[in-house]
């Protein structure tokens, strides 16, 4: 930035995608700084992931953030407001994620026709979604749901259930959440039967590397709790080396526990799971530990997750030419 970012006569630039689900989790962002005193605007960044209606898995991991992050990098922002489950794995020197917010509800959700839960709708049922993810997890229910290729924005995914195109859409419930729309919830999917994506329903608030004022104003949105469990998660999927097209999910919270004492701590659960995309087999890991200890914990249940035979789960969705 060419001032101080804390000054009181510059604007803070946060980039974003232009969809209403992106402009709101950003704006969320603003506000929060614009309340603390800051000045603070939203830019619009196209991506190709907006310019392309080919399922995500075709136009690749990262398509939605690159473009934000090259923003960054080019000075045309200064920071970028992701959904932290669009992020690649793989760490960039260049930014930091300097605030990791409150994270709303993991969850995905169903909306059917007629009010419809997953248990009620018929055999033949058309579902759609372009997550490996949500089709392993739905085919693994036996439900016998016919699952379809789904694109665009969460208006878009609802208008086809309410103009009869389709019996009902898996998407996150988070995103529905920031939109004012649960009311078109018919169904909030329980993670023991679907374990949501790796850090879904986070936001990454990323800037520079080397901003270091801005990065500490950013750092006082950070949630502890929602930090500890995102990376958590984010460690599983990038030690099962599966990018977030996979089949793979996992979901981690800060839980309250109880020692023979009686003494009150702060435990930090994670869940995961790898399936095959035809639903076929599903494999299930768990573990606790401590909130300052999430990385260990997502190596831990990575770990059991191979001992298991997630390797050959995963081999064998590379050597079918499965969803990238």
């Amino acid at each position: 930035m060419p001032t101080s970012a804390s000054s009181n006569d510059t604007i803070i630039r946060i980039g974003t995608r232009g969809s209403l689900l992106a402009t709101t989790q950003a704006g969320t962002i603003r506000d929060a700084l614009i309340a603390r005193g800051h000045a603070a605007e939203l830019v619009i960044v196209s991506t190709d992931g907006d310019r392309s209606s080919a399922p995500i898995a075709d136009i690749g991991v990262g398509v939605f953030t690159q473009a934000l992050r090259e923003a960054i990098a080019d000075n045309r922002v200064d920071m970028a407001v992701h959904s932290y489950k669009d992020l690649p794995t793989a760490n960039d020197e260049r930014f930091v994620i300097a605030a990791i917010p409150v994270r709303e509800d993991a969850r995905d959700a169903l909306v059917a026709r007629d009010g419809m839960v997953l248990g009620e709708l018929p055999p033949g049922s058309v579902i759609g979604t372009s997550s490996p993810r949500r089709t392993a997890q739905l085919r693994a229910l036996g439900l016998g749901l016919e699952i379809r290729p789904l694109r665009g924005n969460l208006d878009t995914r609802l208008n086809r259930v309410t103009n009869g195109d389709l019996d009902g859409v898996v998407v996150a419930r988070a995103g529905l959440a920031r939109i004012g729309r649960l009311d078109a919830v018919t169904e909030t999917i329980e993670p023991v039967q679907m374990l949501p994506a790796p850090a879904q329903g986070a936001l990454a608030v990323e800037c520079r590397a080397g901003d270091v004022e801005l990065a500490a104003l950013l750092g006082q949105l950070d949630d502890p709790d929602t930090r500890a469990a995102v990376t958590a998660e984010r460690v599983l999927l990038a030690e099962l080396e599966a990018g977030c097209s996979a089949p793979v999910g996992a979901i981690a919270e800060v839980v309250e526990s109880i020692d023979e004492e009686g003494n009150v701590f702060d435990e930090l659960s994670l869940r995961g799971c790898v399936a095959t995309l035809d639903g076929s087999d599903v494999i299930r890991a768990s573990g606790i530990g401590a909130p300052d200890r999430a990385r260990e914990l997502g190596l831990s249940v990575a770990a059991e997750l191979f001992e298991l035979g997630a390797r050959d789960l995963l081999a064998e969705r590379t050597e079918s030419g499965s969803e990238g």
